[in-house]
């Protein structure tokens, strides 16, 4: 007898999407979408059992940074390792596409810069076929991946292209200028691009040190690259700002989206010298929403920023001493080599940093908030389990027990140092920000910052500090956060055919041992054009993940399947659908 379906996943404990109370059902998926929950009869060519494991929707991640990888990598990784189907990249303000040959350097020293990804490895690993956006997205189409993707048009590349030298330096563009960014931004979402991105942080800055491109781009840029994509009636807005003076950044935000009539999320995070300055911009975004029915939410992230540091990384408590400045530039093995030396130890100790930048001071020095992170990582440590802590229990410098700690491990080990949302050395921010009634999960930054963080993890932390293993604190239902980041992100930039399991529905699903599902320690991969090096971290438990009804992963392992396509706009809600009461 033939087999009614391509795939049946077997007695499992459904968490749906829609915020519904799991329920045990079967689930079958023929032709790359899902034709039956409940009780399904009819066998399939591929069954996998899934008693005792949960069955979720693929996890949506709306704010990734694949822009390069996606141009020479099959496997957008790490986001397919944590159970993300979908992934959309472009934030930020940063990307590729359009741009003239003649600043190809310039982009890379952009990206380089903001995200953290070598200029080196950009500069093999991009072939640079194109020029305009459209050309981009069909040179990222021809290639194979296992997940699906969406791209958004930058304002850096977008400014650079029509402004040239005077859009790099940040002088005000003129009227024929916006006019032309317009037309380009809404050339590129009718081409597919999901949206536009910008940056107005000092934050983001190019490799050699200098703001972006956008920073200070004046309220008619912005609206009138706005007004572009509301003349396409299509995209998104995502926004990245200091909001320094608050209401005066705010009121550009709420004219872009109110004269373009394109929805906005802005990135929000707890940053410690302003710790509740977050507070003031989510009622904003709330006043915004409930009393002017505009279409405005923050992104926000469910556990610290965390930046990692370590010899074998970016940065490291010594990087500004004068004893590591003369072995940084080693070959690695030789650089871990003269690192974890004792004389080396002696010489640290007995030195101090030579710089007293910003950061020197307040991040390589802040010694309460370093920590080791262990496997499975902690990311809500106590206090008292700082490096700081430890060493005044101990009666020892910490400088000591930072060079312990990154001596681990034959110089491989990391020290972790929350950078945002835990100035209060706890999550509660993130606790308050997550079930903000205007706001959705993000900022994991998957395919960014590949010696310092490694936050692409973050849909698995979701799970498992969250619904499963907080004690310091209240936690969240797992059908909520199961929700959060499948529909709920899905539906923010357009996409309504995933982030449910519900008959016509996108066939992208995990099948998760949820009792055992485990975050593991980052770890440092070569794996990138040029040997490029890179922070990996892998977590056990998902025993498959599928796209379109195709199994890409099995327990951890790529398999041979590459279903994943590039999303060409938004996506419609299949009109069979039916979702279970």
């Amino acid at each position: 007898m033939a087999n009614e379906h391509d795939l049946v996943l077997r007695g499992g404990t459904l968490v749906d999407g829609t915020g519904s109370e799991p329920r045990q059902a079967d689930v079958a998926v023929s032709d790359g979408r899902i034709t039956h929950v409940g009780t399904v009869t009819g066998s399939g060519a591929e069954e996998i059992d899934a008693r005792d494991r949960i069955v979720t929707p693929g996890f949506v991640d709306i704010h990734t940074h694949y822009d390069g990888q996606a141009s020479w990598d099959q496997h957008l990784t790490p986001s397919s390792l944590h159970g993300v189907t979908t992934v959309l990249m472009g934030n930020c303000g940063v990307g590729f596409a359009p741009c003239r040959e003649a600043d190809h350097d310039r982009l890379i020293r952009l990206m380089e810069g903001v995200e953290d990804i070598p200029g080196a490895v950009l500069a093999e690993g991009l072939a640079w076929n194109w020029e305009s956006f459209p050309d981009y997205l069909n040179a990222l189409d021809a290639v194979p991946h296992d997940i699906d993707f969406g791209a958004q048009v930058p304002h850096g590349a977008l400014r650079v292209y029509v402004m040239g030298e005077r859009g790099a330096n940040r002088e005000p563009a003129t009227a024929e200028e916006i006019a032309e960014m317009a037309r380009l931004a809404r050339q590129g979402v009718e081409a597919g691009a999901l949206g536009f991105s910008t940056s107005r942080t000092l934050n983001h800055r190019t490799s050699d040190g200098q703001p972006t491109p956008t920073l200070n781009a004046e309220a008619d840029e912005l609206v009138g690259i706005a007004n572009g994509l509301g003349a396409a009636g299509r995209g998104v807005l995502q926004m990245v700002s200091d909001l320094k003076h608050q209401d005066d950044e705010f009121a550009i935000f709420k004219r872009m989206v109110r004269e373009s009539g394109r929805p906005m999320s802005i990135s929000v995070a707890q940053n410690a010298r302003w710790p509740d300055a977050w507070r003031d911009t989510l009622d904003l975004i709330g006043r915004a929403a409930e009393q002017e029915g505009l279409p405005m939410r923050a992104q926000v992230c469910g556990r610290p920023v965390g930046i990692l540091l370590g010899f074998e990384l970016t940065m490291n408590p010594f990087s500004d001493y004068p004893a590591w400045k003369a072995i940084a530039d080693l070959p690695v093995a030789e650089r871990l080599t003269a690192a974890t030396d004792p004389a080396m130890r002696d010489s640290l100790l007995a030195q101090g940093p030579e710089a007293a930048s910003g950061f020197a001071r307040h991040v390589l020095a802040d010694f309460d908030n370093m920590f080791v992170l262990g496997d499975a990582p902690n990311y809500e440590p106590e206090v008292s389990d700082s490096l700081g802590a430890r060493a005044r229990a101990r009666g020892v410098p910490p400088q000591l027990l930072v060079w312990e700690a990154l001596s681990a491990n034959g110089g491989r080990g990391m020290v972790y140092v929350p950078f945002l949302n835990y100035a209060g050395y706890d999550l509660d921010p993130s606790y308050r920000m997550l079930t903000d009634a205007h706001t959705i999960p993000g900022l994991g930054d998957g395919g960014a910052h590949v010696g310092l963080i490694c936050d692409g993890s973050f849909p698995t932390s979701m799970l498992t500090l969250w619904t499963r293993d907080r004690t310091r604190g209240p936690k969240l239902p797992l059908e909520w956060v199961i929700k959060a980041q499948c529909r709920d992100t899905a539906e923010a930039v357009g996409l309504f055919d995933r982030g449910l399991v519900a008959p016509g529905m996108k066939a992208d699903l995990n099948v998760i041992d949820y009792a055992n599902l485990t975050l593991h320690a980052p770890e440092v991969l070569y794996d990138l054009p040029a040997g490029g090096r890179r922070l990996m971290q892998r977590a056990s438990g998902y025993d498959a993940t599928i796209v379109s009804g195709q199994i890409i992963r099995r327990e951890g392992n790529a398999m041979d399947a590459l279903p994943g396509k590039l999303l060409r706009g938004g996506t419609a809600m299949p009109s069979n659908l039916k979702v279970a009461s």
